[in-house]
């Protein structure tokens, strides 16, 4: 079992999660590992100057993706372990 958690472990950073807020204008991506990929930001959201704005809408879509990612690794060990919850995994 240790075999499959460490090879699932390993797919998990290479699969992705996306998470988006304000309608699409800030897009993160995260893997299965709870890593920050990428940050997108339109354009058009940093013209507005609302630098709150943007840093709640960063928050949010970052909190977002990595609750995601987290979702994604639970799903995958939830598939080895038959769903049974094994204490510190």
């Amino acid at each position: 079992m240790q075999a499959k958690i460490a090879k699932m472990q390993e797919d998990l950073r290479q699969k992705t999660v996306e998470a988006t807020s304000g309608g699409g204008m800030v897009r993160v991506t995260c893997n299965g590992q709870q890593e920050i990929l990428g940050i997108a930001i339109d354009p058009e959201l940093l013209e507005e100057k609302d630098v709150e704005m943007l840093q709640d809408l960063i928050l949010v879509a970052v909190n977002e993706a990595l609750k995601r990612s987290r979702e994604l690794a639970q799903e995958e060990l939830a598939k080895i372990t038959g769903g049974l919850s094994i204490p510190g995994l």
